[in-house]
């Protein structure tokens, strides 16, 4: 989840974001309140039945695109074609499963405003991304090269988002070869 676009939201933005996730996933695997539970929005976590929302890609102290970004993890990868139609109503527009390795690819708004990823458990792109995050927020100086890199890229990249996230891949790679 995007630091800056919860710096930006008011009171009213977040409970409609919070009313939509909920619906979605109520609608998908109907659970008790019970089993669903929110540990905080800017903490975003949600426990469901057979969809849960696992990674909360915020890293404290560094400026971020304002992009909200939702990682699911799914018990089994086809449960995530059961999501489509709910999200659709919501104004996701489902990419398919080719646009990123090893995912269900769903995004928001033009420009783009959310994103999600829909992974199977277990799938290695998620813990990269989760062992990525934590290490940014327990390295302080890896997290200001990896923050002036994104800073660097965004204003040289404005209008071209795959060189934008491939100027990052070789820094990403560093990171996770050291954990």
């Amino acid at each position: 989840m995007s630091k800056s676009w919860y710096d930006k939201a008011d009171d009213k933005q977040i409970q409609q974001l919070n009313k939509n996730l909920t619906s979605i996933f109520r609608t998908q695997n109907p659970v008790s309140n019970d089993e669903l539970f929110w540990t905080s929005f800017k903490g975003y976590a949600v426990n469901l039945k057979n969809v849960k929302c696992k990674l909360n890609k915020k890293v404290n102290g560094l400026s971020a695109k304002p992009i909200i970004d939702i990682a699911i993890e799914i018990n089994h990868f086809l449960d995530g074609e059961q999501c489509v139609t709910a999200l659709q109503g919501l104004g996701y527009s489902y990419r398919g499963t080719n646009v990123l390795p090893e995912r269900h690819y769903f995004s928001k708004g033009e420009p783009r405003t959310h994103q999600i990823h829909m992974y199977q458990t277990g799938n290695r792109y998620l813990f990269e991304q989760i062992n990525f995050r934590d290490y940014l927020r327990s390295n302080e100086l890896a997290r200001s090269e990896y923050e002036q890199l994104e800073l660097n890229l965004s204003s040289v990249n404005t209008n071209d988002k795959h060189k934008y996230a491939e100027g990052k891949t070789d820094f990403v790679k560093s990171i996770l070869e050291r954990i």
